[in-house]
């Protein structure tokens, strides 16, 4: 495994992050295709064993369960000092007054919470899940400053919004001498490309690491358009991304299909390695809840694609409402 640098950091990560919101209790939230305790552990060992360092869970996800899960198994199967531990804060993870958002209070909070559910001393990348319209941006940022200065957070990251918005949250940090953000966390892949037009850009220009999340389209790039899957039908907010009627969507998954048959791999390489070949992406981050699902992902980071490929896969997309955030 080859290791990349997050943005301008020397933070070494992988150049494919797997993204936990998979292992949790499906009981608990609204995540109800998640993998328990039990079925998780062999997915995050086998993530170790194929190089893969970086980890990427969130507060709210199955009510806390997943850092629980992630945490215990880190411990169990690797060393804290080789491992990056990426979470995030903002949606609501406890009932009540406080319970969410990003003002100082919730963040520090939040953070707290995360430390003990994940047992570790410090998060590695500590990110906000989403703008806050409720919160001024310098409460937010001088709280995420105070986080990393009291050794609970080694980097800050934000994660899908609108790129004035990124820039506005960029610029308070200098103009203050605040810990700046080093990575965006963004909603992008072969039928959903909107963050090519300003924040991917932005993030180049600033030298800021780009983690897509939902590469391969909640899976609808890996088979027919046609066919479903148990996390399809029940991955409610997965169902306000994508609209089954968009002609243009059916024909890039078709032209994914294609190229994967003309290259004699499985789809999902084919939809991961365009991801990872496009200008300013560091590393995507992918789900795993079937085995091949994670060597997929570490095969797609040597997979090749040629321009004619780029541009067969590329052909049939047209602009699309921006989805993952408001």
């Amino acid at each position: 495994m080859r290791y990349v640098k997050l943005g301008k950091t020397g933070l070494e990560i992988s150049p494919v992050i797997l993204g936990c919101m998979t292992y949790g209790e499906p009981k608990r939230g609204n995540h109800l295709w998640t993998l328990d305790e039990e079925q998780s552990r062999p997915f995050i060992r086998k993530a170790l064993d194929l190089g893969i360092n970086t980890f990427d869970t969130a507060n709210a996800y199955s009510d806390g369960t997943s850092e629980e899960i992630v945490g215990r198994a880190l411990k169990d199967f690797a060393r804290r000092d080789e491992i990056v531990i990426a979470t995030k804060t903002f949606f609501r993870w406890h009932k009540g007054p406080n319970g969410g958002g990003l003002s100082r209070k919730a963040i520090f909070q939040s953070v707290d919470d995360s430390l003990g559910r994940l047992g570790t001393d410090y998060i590695d990348l500590l990110q906000i899940h989403r703008f806050d319209y409720g919160v001024p941006i310098e409460e937010t940022l001088e709280a995420l400053h105070d986080v990393v200065k009291a050794g609970k957070a080694r980097y800050i990251g934000a994660s899908s919004m609108h790129a004035w918005q990124f820039a506005k949250m960029i610029y308070t940090s200098r103009l203050h001498g605040w810990t700046e953000f080093v990575s965006m966390q963004d909603h992008y892949n072969l039928i959903q490309r909107e963050e090519e037009r300003e924040m991917i850009p932005f993030c180049v220009d600033q030298g800021i690491g780009v983690i897509p999340w939902s590469p391969l389209a909640r899976g609808r790039l890996t088979r027919d358009w046609d066919v479903t899957s148990d996390r399809q039908e029940k991955d409610v907010f997965g169902g306000t991304l994508y609209n089954a009627t968009e002609a243009s969507d059916k024909a890039i998954v078709a032209a994914v299909k294609d190229v994967a048959e003309e290259r004699g791999v499985p789809r999902a390489q084919v939809a991961l390695a365009w991801v990872a070949q496009r200008p300013g992406i560091t590393a995507p981050i992918v789900g795993a809840s079937k085995p091949h699902h994670l060597d997929d992902a570490v095969a797609a980071i040597d997979l090749k694609l040629s321009d004619e490929e780029m541009k067969k896969l590329e052909a049939a997309y047209g602009p699309h409402p921006v989805a993952g955030f408001e």
